[in-house]
C-alpha cells in the first residue's frame, strides 16, 4: 500500500484489500473512514495478507466487549503472540524479545502478578500522590512561556508523565527521561522512526533490564519494603522469584502503561479543546464538568489503538467462524466511534450523560490497573490549566507516531493565551 492513504479510498477499496494494521493510517490520521466502512459493511473482518500475517479485525463496541471479557476463548498469552498484532513485540522467534508480562498472561498467573502491583493505585495511595502531582503540574505550567510557540508534547506531556513514573518506581529523578525512551522503544518496530532494527531494540531493552536489575538488587533484601512498584515486585510472593526476563517484561508493561496512555491523552485533550472551542467555553463556565471531560478526552484520544488475542478454540463472532489459533484484534479506536453504542461518537462532547462508556482502558481481567491514576493526572492538569490560561492555541497540524498500537504524538507546537 502506498505511503499516501486517502480517506476517499475507504469507500472504493474492495473489503478484502482493507488492512487497518498499516501504520501509515495512523501517521497520517486517515484510519477513521476505513474503520467506519468496516463497522458498516464487515464488523468482524478478515485480512488475509498483512505485514503481520492474517488477522481478524473486531471493530464494533459490543463485539470488542465480548472478546475482551472472554479470556477462556480469547487468550493474551505471550507464547501465543501476546497482546499486539505484531508478534515480534513480544515473541523472540519473530525477531523480537520474549516479554511475558502479566497483561500477556491468562489466569491464574495474571491475577497473582497483577495483585502484586495493585496497591500502588489504592485510593489511600492516590490521595497521597495527588499532592505530589499538583505540585509538579504547577511547577511545569508556571515555567511555560505565554505568547511564545513551544512543543507541548516535550515540555508538558512527556515531562509530567515521566516525573510521575519516576515517583511510582522510585527511579533516579535526574535520569527520568530514560523511562520515556524505554517506553517508546518497547512499542516500536523497525520503520517506526524510533528504532532501526530488532537488534537495536533488543540492545536498548537489555540496557533497561540491567538498570532495573540494579534497582531490584538494592531493594529485594530490605527489611522494610518501600511503597514503590519495584519494591512491590521484589517483595510479593507472586513476583519475587520471577526470571530476569519476566521482571523486565513487567517493568516495561508498567512503564508503557504509565507513560503512553496519560502522555498522549494530555496532548490529545489540548488538541480536542483547540478543535472544539465551544466545549472549552462550556468547561470554563462550569469547571465541575471536568468529571465528565476527562473520560471524554480519553475516549476521544484512545491512546492505545488495539489489543490482540489468540483464539483458543473454534468460535463464532459476528456471524464469522474464527478458528483455533487465529489472531483476533480488538480495535478500541473503532469501538469508541461506534454509533450503536455511543451517541454522536465522532464529536468531542464534554458533558456526555455516560462519559465512561468507552473502551480505552479495556474491560474484563485486563482492564487498565492504573485507570484512576491516569484520570487523576489529567484532571489535575486541566484544573491548573483553567486556573492560568484562557486557551491553548495549536499552531500547526500535529506530528503523529507511526504505529498501529500507540495513538500518539511526537510534536504539537502550541501558544498559550493568558
Amino acid at each position: 500500500m502506498s505511503m499516501t492513504l486517502e480517506r476517499s479510498d475507504a469507500q472504493s477499496m474492495p473489503l478484502d484489500k482493507i488492512d487497518v494494521s498499516n501504520p501509515d493510517f495512523y501517521l497520517n490520521d486517515t484510519a477513521g473512514e476505513y474503520f467506519a466502512r468496516l463497522r458498516r459493511d464487515d464488523p468482524v473482518h478478515y485480512c488475509a495478507n498483512s505485514a503481520y500475517g492474517p488477522y481478524w479485525s473486531v471493530t464494533k463496541y459490543h463485539d470488542i466487549m465480548h472478546v475482551d471479557t472472554n479470556h477462556q476463548i480469547y487468550s493474551s498469552e505471550a507464547r501465543l503472540g501476546g497482546i499486539t498484532i505484531d508478534n515480534a513485540l513480544s515473541v523472540a522467534e519473530e525477531g523480537g524479545l520474549d516479554l511475558p508480562n502479566f497483561i500477556s498472561m491468562d489466569p491464574p498467573r495474571h491475577d497473582e502478578q497483577r495483585k502484586a502491583v495493585s496497591p500502588i493505585v489504592a485510593p489511600s495511595n492516590l490521595a497521597k500522590l495527588e499532592v505530589t502531582i499538583r505540585e509538579r503540574v504547577r511547577k511545569v505550567l508556571d515555567s511555560l512561556p505565554v505568547g511564545e510557540t513551544f512543543d507541548w508534547v516535550d515540555r508538558v506531556s512527556i515531562e509530567l508523565t515521566t516525573q510521575m513514573l519516576a515517583t511510582l518506581m522510585d527511579f533516579p529523578f535526574d535520569e527520568r527521561r530514560k523511562l520515556t525512551r524505554w517506553s517508546d522503544v518497547t512499542t516500536a518496530a523497525p520503520g517506526s522512526g524510533i528504532v532501526n532494527s530488532w537488534e537495536q531494540r533488543t540492545q536498548e531493552l537489555m540496557e533497561c533490564a540491567a538498570y532495573f536489575q540494579r534497582l531490584w538488587n538494592e531493594r529485594v533484601n530490605t527489611s522494610e519494603p518501600g511503597s514503590d512498584l519495584i519494591s512491590m515486585l521484589a517483595h510479593s510472593p507472586a513476583t519475587r522469584n520471577m526470571s530476569q526476563t519476566e521482571y523486565l517484561a513487567n517493568v516495561l508493561l508498567l512503564i508503557v502503561g504509565g507513560n503512553d496512555t496519560t502522555r498522549n491523552s494530555m496532548t490529545g485533550g489540548v488538541l480536542a479543546m483547540h478543535q472544539n472551542p465551544g466545549e472549552l467555553e462550556k468547561l470554563k463556565a462550569n469547571p465541575a464538568l471536568l468529571e465528565s471531560t476527562i473520560p471524554e478526552i480519553i475516549r476521544w484520544q484512545t491512546p492505545l489503538l488495539h489489543m490482540r488475542r489468540t483464539a483458543l478454540e473454534d468460535t463464532e463472532l459476528g456471524g464469522k467462524t474464527i478458528r483455533k489459533g487465529d489472531k483476533v484484534v480488538m480495535w478500541y479506536y473503532s469501538g469508541n466511534r461506534d454509533d450503536e453504542a455511543i451517541e454522536n461518537p465522532e464529536a468531542f462532547i464534554i458533558d456526555r450523560a455516560r462519559p465512561r462508556q468507552h473502551l480505552s482502558f479495556g474491560f474484563g481481567i485486563h482492564r487498565c490497573v492504573g485507570n484512576r491514576l491516569a484520570e487523576m493526572q489529567l484532571k489535575v492538569l486541566w484544573e491548573e490549566i483553567l486556573a492560568r490560561f484562557d486557551h491553548i492555541e495549536v499552531m500547526q497540524a500535529p506530528e503523529r507516531v507511526r504505529s498501529n498500537f500507540v495513538r500518539g504524538y511526537t510534536y504539537v507546537p502550541v501558544k498559550l493565551h493568558a
